[in-house]
């Protein structure tokens, strides 16, 4: 799969500060909203927050404005909204709790539609 180049921007920011379980999902075919999601984790608060604000450095140097950031009151779940890629930063037991990845995974309702 080959990536564009902001979603790449993305994968290193996160990567920078040593974000936990990067996943990248391509949800062209599936929503309108973006055509890149990724998700990753923080080990805490702090860790979430610095993350979702280096991405949102790496974006801007690479001249691109974010059209929305929140959570970073809490930094349970910081989402950063890029226009192509949209960016989920959360910590662990948010994560496991809200499931992102099987949300937007459509092969078992394909299947199931069988």
């Amino acid at each position: 799969m080959k990536l564009p180049p902001l979603t790449k921007t993305v994968i290193a920011a996160v990567e920078d500060l040593k974000a936990l379980d990067i996943k990248v999902l391509d949800v062209r075919s599936l929503t309108s909203i973006a055509d890149w999601m990724v998700i990753c984790t923080g080990t805490s608060n702090r860790h979430v927050k610095a993350i979702a604000d280096n991405v949102v450095e790496k974006a801007k140097e690479r001249g691109t404005r974010p059209r929305g950031v929140e959570g970073t009151q809490q930094s349970e779940w910081v989402l950063v909204d890029l226009g192509d890629v949209i960016v989920h930063v959360m910590q662990a037991q948010t994560r496991a709790f809200y499931q992102l990845e099987k949300l937007w995974d459509m092969t078992e309702a394909v299947a199931a539609r069988k």
